[in-house]
């Protein structure tokens, strides 16, 4: 199970709908509870940006949770034993990238890794994900460079609840453009990660990086010009 005020997310074992965008996730779909127990999917939760590291390389967990600013229990109710087991934890790719750096004697967590960068470069349909990133770019020209790409990649990949993956995002829609930048700017360029882990209702934190957000944005907005 989990430690107290840890963030936890639960893999479902029946139908389930995100209370506040609606979606149905079907079964095993991985949502977060509220405090007034709503359920979210991961992407209205704020997590889907997390990646997921599974239970069995002690070492990997501990040093992936040290590095996370942001990180979350994985549970799923097993029937047989009639409790929730520990699948997991949901961390920060930059976390997980250094925790297996740090690991790098050990060849199964480099074989680990071949097979996650295999299986994000099978998820992405390199094609789309060039034009979400133009699209990025042609909105956001003041955007740095090389920026748009990692954002394109993070909101296309084929997972429930990527904003790239949705109707309009087939059409570039600029809505959902931005909504991809103000994600990536919420957690790379804002402490919102570390408001929440530290009990921040994510409301409260939202409104305590408006300002920055806001900033930020209308930055990328202009066309940079060189000196």
């Amino acid at each position: 199970m989990s430690k107290q005020n840890e963030l936890v997310v639960f893999i479902t074992s029946r139908e389930s709908k995100c209370d506040e965008c609606g979606e149905d996730l079907g079964k095993g779909s991985w949502i977060y509870l509220t405090a007034q127990r709503k359920a979210l999917c991961l992407s209205c939760a704020d997590m889907d940006y997390l990646v997921f590291l599974p239970s069995g390389d002690a070492a990997l967990t501990r040093r992936s949770r040290k590095h996370s600013k942001m990180f979350a229990v994985v549970l799923r109710w097993s029937s047989a034993r009639k409790r929730y087991e520990r699948q997991g934890l949901l961390v920060e790719a930059d976390a997980l990238d250094r925790a297996e750096t740090e690991c790098l004697a050990d060849e199964k967590v480099r074989e680990r890794r071949r097979q996650r960068d295999a299986l994000r470069r099978a998820e992405l349909d390199s094609e789309f994900v060039q034009k979400f990133a133009d699209r990025i770019k042609q909105l956001f020209p003041g955007c740095p460079e090389g920026k748009e790409t990692v954002i394109a990649e993070h909101a296309c990949l084929k997972q429930s609840g990527r904003i790239g993956r949705t109707a309009a995002a087939k059409h570039f829609d600029e809505q959902v453009i931005r909504l991809a930048v103000i994600a990536h700017v919420r957690h790379t360029e804002t402490p919102y990660d570390e408001l929440l882990s530290k009990g921040f209702d994510r409301y409260d934190a939202r409104m305590e990086i408006q300002d920055r957000i806001s900033e930020i944005m209308d930055k990328w907005e202009r066309k940079q010009t060189k000196k």
